[in-house]
């Protein structure tokens, strides 16, 4: 049992808002459902609350609305569960294309870019059917297309930037945790409630 009760607090939680970005089949969900568990913070997923909304599936939207259709609805989305408190939320894949969501990430929480390889993401999507990006006849020419484009982006607005590797989804959790509270202690912020 510690002597410092804040010990246990400040080592269980993170401060704010949690943000996942990267590209699809990064993990943004399965880990930000482990993230937020591990800090006990409501998780959200921005793609998942568009369908919840407009019920129906982002194929579909993308289909009658074209993509900056769904661009547009993203953006309202993702500035309304942006203002929330205490949250870990998945962005989706091309959320960082719009300035005024990357600005909107960077100033309402932490961001932390999980970085997989091309190959890797293919790996990952290539049996899935769900990626209106993806239905092309080279999968893989597109993945290294989009990571192309947008690492830089993911990479301007991260606080962290963790190579998500052939890892499983509990050590890429546990790892994005050491290197937050690290982040955070140096920050000076990590017992910021004990002072």
């Amino acid at each position: 049992m510690p002597d410092d009760p804040c010990s246990t607090q400040s080592a269980a939680t993170v401060p704010g808002n949690l943000f996942l970005v990267g590209l699809m089949g990064a993990g943004k969900t399965s880990v930000g459902r482990l993230l937020a568990k591990r800090f006990n913070k409501t998780f959200y997923d921005c793609d998942q609350e568009i369908e919840r909304r407009t019920g129906v599936k982002i194929p579909v939207i993308f289909d009658i609305e074209g993509e900056a259709g769904f661009r547009a609805r993203e953006s309202a989305v993702l500035l309304e569960l942006a203002a929330l408190h205490d949250i870990v939320l998945a962005t989706g894949g091309g959320a960082v294309v719009r300035e005024e969501n990357r600005r909107v990430l960077a100033q309402n929480g932490t961001v932390v870019y999980l970085r997989a390889a091309p190959e890797d993401l293919w790996q990952r999507t290539r049996h899935d059917r769900s990626r209106p990006l993806l239905q092309t006849g080279d999968r893989r020419a597109k993945l290294e297309q989009l990571f192309t484009q947008r690492d830089p982006l993911y990479r301007e607005v991260a606080t962290l930037i963790v190579d998500t590797g052939k890892q499983s989804l509990r050590s890429l959790a546990q790892q994005i945790e050491q290197r937050l509270r690290e982040h955070f202690e140096s920050a000076g912020h990590a017992r910021h409630d004990c002072a």
